[in-house]
């Protein structure tokens, strides 16, 4: 689907950030049905295996989120403002500077764990067997960062220009193939020989090479909106991307890092609750396809509106998709925390590990709807470049988690489940902050009337 720029300047705003968000909400569903199909062939190994993988698995979305949200963020935003600008010149050349950027990004993931992994998960509670796997798994997946990271980047720049369904044509495929074959690498079958929990990261592997060929070769061809060529490196137009770009990266490093800090204060209560918390948080990531698909629509909306100088356009779209991502996550939350137990037991019926993800769900699932506000606002504020305030909002979640959750568990010795209420706590604090603050006109701008109507965008500081 390619919105055009009429559209998104003067169109219906739910009826738009729907069309534009449907298309990758659908396949985003089906790659995060695939990352859980994944989880479950890899129970099938053990609790270690499945472990191992909880230790990365952070990492991993880490280095997703941050290539999608973080810096995919400011490429989106970059490209949908110099589209609202009229710039098209200087959003075609964004698409080169953007590879760039991703190679860097991805050689400094692979470096990264490569040579710190084992100190991170022994930081984060493994040992023995529950390390060996993470190691295995880690040391195989991020073997590919480079074309994940430039895959990443290149279909932000085209849901920047409008165009989602090619991005989610070829996630879609790639996530049919990776469907096929983890099972295949990781149990074997015929000549192919079982690799275990490393298979899985095999599977991946070939996901980001294929995906980063195909959108290459796609936006090298007249039908792209976006032509992948060859242009000047100009400083500029990196500014363009890392001030927004940079600044949401840090945010989803801030925010990774309180999953990790989660995951090592659970690792305290041993390596069954670990496991219980990996496979209940995992619940937790699969609102992402949801709030991304949303969040990437309000980025290009939001960044071609601001581009064009329609701010009070701008801040319908944001609390628009705030109030359309709060009520779908809270659904599901509700639904988590009333029947805990169904989603628990797809994947483990050992006492331990299910009770503690079910202790988990009871108590986080209903804070599911601030979660949910939160991040629309927080991609609204990429797209009008402008993060201050759901970068404080990150701190403040982060906070929580390690003050009263490190408080808890180093000093009180308290319990399980509650940890679990400061987790809660921390989702709350996130989307409270980012709510009161858009709606203080503190967040990235507010609107005073002009003579005969028309609003004049008054902007807020970085």
């Amino acid at each position: 689907m390619q919105i055009d720029r009429s559209a998104l300047l003067h169109g219906p705003i739910a009826a738009t950030l729907l069309g534009l968000a449907w298309p990758i909400l659908v396949v985003l569903a089906l790659q995060t049905f695939v990352g859980v199909a994944e989880t479950w062939f890899v129970s099938f190994l053990g609790t270690g295996p499945v472990a191992g993988v909880t230790l990365v698995f952070p990492v991993f979305m880490l280095m997703t989120m941050m290539s999608n949200g973080g810096i995919g963020g400011g490429v989106s935003s970059a490209v949908a403002r110099a589209i609202g600008a009229g710039r098209m010149e200087d959003a075609q050349a964004l698409a080169a500077h953007a590879v760039l950027i991703g190679a860097a990004f991805g050689a400094a993931f692979s470096i990264g764990v490569w040579t710190g992994g084992r100190a991170l998960f022994e930081m984060m509670g493994g040992r023995g067997e529950a390390l060996a796997n993470a190691m295995l798994y880690a040391d195989v997946v991020f073997a590919a960062a480079i074309p994940g990271w430039i895959a990443n980047l290149l279909a932000a720049a085209l849901r920047g220009a409008g165009n989602v369904r090619v991005p989610a044509l070829v996630t879609a495929a790639g996530a049919a193939a990776t469907l096929a074959l983890s099972p295949l690498f990781i149990f074997g079958w015929g000549f192919v020989p079982a690799f275990g929990v490393a298979g899985a990261g095999v599977a991946l592997i070939v996901f980001n090479l294929g995906s980063a060929i195909a959108l290459a070769l796609y936006m090298r061809s007249p039908r792209s909106p976006l032509r992948l060529r060859g242009a000047p490196l100009q400083w500029r137009l990196f500014k363009d991307i890392l001030s927004v770009g940079l600044l949401s990266a840090i945010g989803t490093v801030v925010a990774n890092l309180t999953v990790v800090l989660t995951t090592g204060l659970v690792g305290g209560f041993g390596s069954n609750a670990i496991a219980g918390y990996g496979l209940a948080s995992r619940l937790d990531y699969i609102l992402i396809p949801l709030l991304f698909a949303l969040g990437t629509a309000c980025v290009t909306m939001v960044g071609t509106n601001v581009g064009a100088g329609q701010q009070a356009r701008a801040l319908r779209i944001a609390w628009t998709a705030a109030a359309i991502s709060a009520a779908a996550v809270e659904a599901i939350g509700v639904a988590a925390a009333l029947f805990p137990q169904g989603w628990m037991h797809l994947f483990s019926r050992e006492a331990e590990v299910a009770g503690a993800g079910i202790a988990y769900l009871a108590r986080v699932a209903p804070a599911y709807a601030f979660f949910g506000a939160g991040m629309a606002l927080y991609f609204a504020s990429q797209g009008a470049g402008r993060m201050a305030w759901p970068f404080a909002a990150g701190l403040a979640r982060l906070g929580v988690v390690w003050l009263a959750g490190g408080y808890w568990v180093g000093v009180v010795h308290g319990s399980l489940a509650g940890l679990f209420w400061i987790v809660t706590v921390s989702y709350v604090v996130f989307g409270g902050i980012n709510i009161l603050a858009m709606a203080g006109g503190l967040s990235w701008g507010r609107t005073e009337p002009r003579a005969g109507g028309a609003d004049k965008p008054v902007l807020e500081p970085r």
